[in-house]
């Protein structure tokens, strides 16, 4: 369970990435709505503090339980789907303490255990992978967390884990011939959906997820004017900052006291930043999210085993995707979604479930894969 590390193995960089964002997090939350700063304060410290434990914690033998990792990923979704807390038309929520407590959203947490799960799953199965029969048992253990998500209904994440098992199973070593085949089946079924929801009246999605997609593709028609202003005000927003912003705590245009753009401590913090800290100030944000992804990468192609690979994989790619979409939202390129921006957005099940998944990255990068080297006519030839 827990093993001797070199400290140099420890990345250092990584951390301080993570401390930057966080507090770049913190202010903001704090600037679009001050009552919420301590708490997200707290949920960074309590996240540095267990990715910290996590991170001397031999990943090889967490990865042992996977099958009590997957059944308990299902026994939270089930959880929410049969007595969970409701909000705003959707089922998402745990209650924990009564209602002097808090609310847990389980989602969060399942798309670092299915991380965990397959990362094993896929090893177990590493010589297999491209058979039918591995693919199609893949799909299946996929398909059951998605579909309780889906129901909540939650169909961000749904979209989002689909898109991170994509990449897992890519990694693992599936060929890029039968992912280009998927890939295929996937675009023609998505553009069969999209025309099904946006040309008839079919019940395929919850309503509030139709308006918005119509309001994407119909800004301009006075029937989906009040959805479209929400994002046109963030475009604004982030517009107003111009190159350096108008500093802390200076959101005029993004502010809640005129409901000029709604949810700015979560789904829109990126028109506070854009606002406040400017083009400069929002470059940055993207550089970092950048780096800790670029970060992630490279700690997995330099992990001891293909698991480890996976496992950073994983974590990269969900900070990637939830953060391009949720800046695409922001800025009006996507139909708005509720993406949270890693590390930034207020929301204490993301925060500690994305920390979790960071002390899992650290964990592989201390057990990196070592040199080793053999002599060849009298000359060192190393490897890996």
């Amino acid at each position: 369970m827990l093993k001797r590390y070199r400290i140099k193995d420890f990345n250092f960089f990584l951390v301080i990435l993570l401390f930057i964002i966080c507090t770049l997090g913190v202010l903001l939350v704090g600037s679009a709505n001050a009552e919420l700063q301590g708490r997200q304060m707290i949920g960074c410290v309590a996240g540095f503090v267990i990715m910290l434990i996590i991170a001397f914690i031999d990943y090889s033998w967490i990865l042992n339980f996977y099958w009590i990792i997957y059944f308990l990923n299902i026994g939270l979704l089930l959880w929410v789907y049969l007595a969970g807390s409701s909000a705003q038309g959707a089922t998402r929520w745990i209650q924990i303490g009564g209602e002097n407590g808090f609310q847990f959203q389980p989602t969060e947490l399942s798309k670092i255990l299915l991380i965990l799960f397959f990362a094993m799953y896929f090893m177990k199965h590493q010589k297999h992978i491209n058979s039918v029969k591995t693919i199609v048992k893949s799909i299946v253990l996929i398909l059951l967390p998605l579909l309780l998500i889906f129901e909540q209904p939650d169909l961000k994440n749904t979209i989002t884990i689909g898109l991170i098992f994509i990449v897992l199973i890519y990694v693992a070593g599936l060929n890029y011939k039968i992912i280009g085949k998927i890939a295929l089946i996937i675009a023609a079924l998505g553009i069969s959906a999209l025309i099904l929801i946006t040309q008839t009246d079919l019940p395929i999605i919850e309503d509030y997820q139709k308006n918005r997609i119509m309001t994407f593709f119909n800004s301009d028609e006075e029937e989906y004017s009040d959805e479209a202003l929400q994002q046109n005000n963030s475009v604004i927003a982030i517009g107003s900052g111009k190159l350096t912003g108008k500093g802390l705590n200076n959101s005029e245009v993004s502010s809640n006291n005129g409901n000029f753009v709604s949810e700015i401590d979560t789904d829109f913090i990126f028109a506070v930043a854009g606002e406040e800290l400017g083009f400069v100030g929002s470059f940055c944000i993207i550089i970092i999210l950048f780096l800790i992804v670029f970060m992630c990468i490279i700690t997995g192609k330099r992990a001891k085993d293909i698991a480890g690979t996976i496992i950073c994989s994983g974590v990269g790619s969900l900070i990637a995707i939830q953060s391009f979409i949720n800046i695409c939202v922001a800025t009006g390129l996507f139909p708005n979604t509720g993406t949270p921006l890693p590390f930034i957005s207020y929301g204490l099940s993301s925060v500690m479930s994305l920390f979790i998944g960071m002390g899992f990255v650290l964990n592989v990068g201390l057990q990196r894969k070592r040199h080793s080297g053999k002599l060849v006519n009298k000359e060192l030839i190393f490897k890996y």
